[in-house]
């Protein structure tokens, strides 16, 4: 047994279970990356960021995703096909089977912490069984001083081996790959994928079932930024709604692009220590920010790859190519990763019919109703055998990765939002005078200039008019904003086609939340669409 690095005098693998291994402790993100290229497992590129190949999986399992259900979790945890639950002797096996497997090979162990609020810090050490994987941990965690490496004493595990494959008929899973939370022993599993982004959502499904149901602090699916003057805005969004996009100004800090808190304290906080960001089709002049962090310590996952030069527009291994950087390569961010009471809420929909407008303002009940929801629309191209747009909710805009029921987040996110006195926007990023093949993408342009006056108070004082199908509040004029884009009906020349298509969408929305009524109160169930029997 050698373990290597600094660490802890009393951290040892072998208290794990792992005897006869080659444990690297903390190493340095330039070590890890020469490490992976050497074994062959990595690529480097001409920007000096290094390339793999995550295998098999190059996206999150979601039905490969378990809870163990014990007397923590039995009575707490919203079960039913997100999560699904598991049983503990199972886990102790495959736990037993997993640390069996690592014994003997050289691995590599971080020590990190989510949580830049110190109050709720959270420390967590990572096994990996490759050095990529643990220069992800480096990138996407928050990284502890060399003094307290010395004394780090972990509160969550992480055992992450691609390597290992379950058998499902023995250990209870659905098949090879799995990811496995057990909140009773703070230990969280990943096996049989290489796809980062588990061990990543791993710790954050974790935090979203801690945070609200035992330390009375919301956690959100969200971007953060802030302002000169400490105005703290958060964008909610799935993927491919401009979530990292537009978190990313150049007139206001980073807090951070995907997971965050909102405490008691009236703090907005970062879970994370990096971003994990899509690069299919990225280029400099759209996304500057992401663009130039690609670079020495960053790591390209699944992207294609011609004499060092990465081709971003190359979608033949998986539309999901990602890089993972840490916070310090964007120049513009907020240290630490904390800001104040949101001023703003914004909820990222792209909705490729066309029907929601350009940005509209949300009673509390719209918001409840809309984040509950956490609708947009997948296009063709985004995932095999999507031809034409199709609707997807996916309730607080993270469904795969909330342990409790929805409507637990919606209403602290409601009493939040009236106490704070926050704005809420509904923002549409994405069709604009038809739906997808008729209309266009709404301009990134007009978009950001909707936000930039949501967030001056330049839609304080213009006249709104209310949407006849949503009852969405409009505003009828915006700076730098042509006002005929701001009601979508407009941008129609059959409008007709528009009250049938916004009549179809109201009917999927008032579907979709059946499941959540009975949960729901008096305000936020008013604030669902009216469809119109006849259109």
């Amino acid at each position: 047994m050698q373990e290597l690095g600094v660490k802890s005098e009393k951290a040892s693998v072998e208290k794990l279970g792992i005897k006869n291994s080659i444990a690297h402790w903390n190493l340095s993100p330039e070590r890890l990356a020469e490490i992976s290229v050497e074994k062959g497992q990595a690529e480097r590129t001409n920007t000096g960021a290094i390339s793999v190949d995550t295998g098999e999986f190059t996206g999150r399992s979601p039905k490969d995703r378990f809870i163990v259900k014990d007397d923590v979790t039995e009575n707490a945890v919203w079960w039913g096909n997100i999560n699904i639950p598991f049983e503990s002797d199972k886990f102790d096996q495959l736990y037993d089977k997993m640390v069996d497997y690592l014994s003997g090979k050289e691995i590599y162990v971080r020590d990190a912490y989510a949580c830049a609020d110190p109050k709720y810090r959270t420390n967590i050490r990572v096994v990996n069984e490759y050095a990529w994987s643990n220069l992800f941990v480096f990138n996407m965690f928050l990284r502890p001083s060399h003094e307290e490496l010395r004394s780090f004493e972990h509160e969550w595990l992480v055992i992450n081996a691609p390597g290992f494959k379950a058998d499902p008929a023995v250990d209870g899973t659905r098949q090879h790959n799995f990811a496995i939370l057990n909140f009773k022993k703070k230990i969280a599993l990943v096996g049989g994928t290489g796809y980062t982004g588990e061990i990543k959502k791993g710790i954050f499904s974790a935090l979203n079932f801690i945070l609200p149901h035992q330390k009375n602090t919301l956690s959100m699916h969200c971007s953060a930024n802030i302002g000169e003057q400490g105005d703290t805005a958060v964008f909610f969004g799935l993927s491919g709604t401009g979530k990292t996009t537009l978190s990313a100004d150049p007139a206001r800090k980073l807090i951070g692009d995907d997971e965050h808190g909102w405490s008691n304290e009236n703090t907005v906080f970062n879970f994370e220590g990096g971003c994990y960001a899509k690069v299919i089709d990225l280029s400099e002049e759209k996304e500057p920010d992401i663009y130039r962090a690609i670079k020495d310590g960053a790591l390209l996952e699944n992207v294609v790859i011609k004499n060092g030069e990465v081709d971003y527009q190359n979608g033949s291994k998986t539309e999901n190519t990602r890089v993972s950087y840490p916070i310090y390569h964007i120049n513009n961010i907020a240290e630490p990763s904390i800001g104040k009471n949101p001023k703003n809420i914004f909820f990222l929909t792209c909705d490729a019919y066309g029907v929601l407008p350009p940005i509209s303002k949300l009673t509390p009940g719209q918001a409840a109703f809309h984040f509950i929801s956490g609708y947009t629309a997948k296009v063709a191209g985004t995932e095999a055998g999507i031809t034409e747009p199709v609707t997807a909710f996916s309730a607080c805009f993270g469904a795969p990765f909330m342990p409790l029921h929805p409507t637990s987040y919606a209403e602290m996110l409601s009493q939040k939002m009236q106490e704070a006195g926050v704005n809420v926007w509904l923002v549409n990023t994405g069709w604009s005078g038809g739906p997808y093949g008729i209309g266009s993408r709404m301009s990134l342009k007009i978009t950001r200039a909707l936000i930039t006056a949501a967030l001056n108070g330049d839609l304080e004082d213009v006249k709104y008019e209310k949407h006849e199908i949503f009852g969405l509040n409009m505003p009828v004029s915006c700076p730098s904003v042509p006002s005929e884009v701001l009601n979508p009906r407009n941008t129609w020349k059959d409008k007709e086609a528009y009250d049938a298509k916004a009549n179809d969408l109201a009917n999927a929305f008032n579907k979709n939340f059946e499941k959540f009524a009975e949960n729901a109160n008096d305000e936020i169930l008013a604030a669902a669409p009216r469809a119109k029997v006849n259109v």
